[in-house]
């Protein structure tokens, strides 16, 4: 196989949280002093690259704790409203079955990623590194990779934003990127990430794929 381990973002990779998140955006915007932004301006910041995103929201870089905090709180208390992408959990069942490790680093909550995934998919995650920087995970990256007995070589890191993509690419490991998240998918191609996945089911299709069978890895060869 391709992979030992693969690390998956959660919010907009394996969880629909954009959804329930639009809802509750004007409301952490005023509680935190954020630049007003209407409802089609939110949605072209999918497009943008994280630092523009900051500049829009009028967000400064000693605010992003307290902004995380108080969105890993709200999406804790609203579990309910944030559901699984079609196709993730057998997705995930193919993954445990292989003998590949999976593991969860997000910038939410264990408690609330625990809750949408459920009893059965949360049992197949072998590491939760959960809390993560939205800016620091290229470290929390190397610690599961270490922990997992893996190598950055046998490791795919797979998000939903720029950011995941520059994270991975610093840990040394292969970079995936899903077009069903929070960035586009024109804007999470232009940074050429080893794969760009189009569907869910591609995911196992590339992990468990061998070496010798692999597809070239070129950024947006699944979509």
């Amino acid at each position: 196989m391709r992979y030992d381990l693969v690390v998956f973002d959660f919010d907009g990779t394996l969880a629909d949280s954009l959804t329930w998140f639009r809802t509750a955006l004007s409301d952490v915007v005023e509680k935190h002093g954020l630049t007003p932004i209407c409802e089609e301006r939110a949605e072209a910041l999918r497009g943008m690259a994280p630092k523009a995103i900051m500049d829009e929201l009028g967000i400064p870089t000693w605010k992003l704790p307290f902004i995380a905090a108080d969105v890993r709180d709200r999406a804790a208390k609203n579990v309910d409203q944030i559901t699984l992408f079609d196709g993730i959990a057998p997705m995930m069942r193919d993954l445990a079955d292989a003998g590949i490790s999976i593991a969860v680093v997000s910038s939410n909550g264990e408690t609330a990623i625990r809750a949408v995934l459920g009893n059965e998919l949360g049992a197949l995650v072998d590491q939760y590194a959960c809390g993560a920087a939205l800016f620091g995970k290229a470290a929390v990256f190397r610690k599961v990779v270490k922990k997992a007995g893996s190598t950055p070589a046998r490791t795919l890191c797979i998000g939903d934003e720029v950011r995941d993509i520059e994270a991975a690419r610093e840990a040394g490991c292969a970079c995936g990127a899903v077009s069903w998240g929070f960035a586009t998918p024109e804007i999470l191609q232009a940074q050429a990430p080893d794969r760009l996945y189009g569907e869910v089911r591609e995911i196992a299709l590339d992990a468990l794929a061998s070496d010798a069978a692999a597809p070239g890895r070129q950024a947006g060869h699944s979509v």
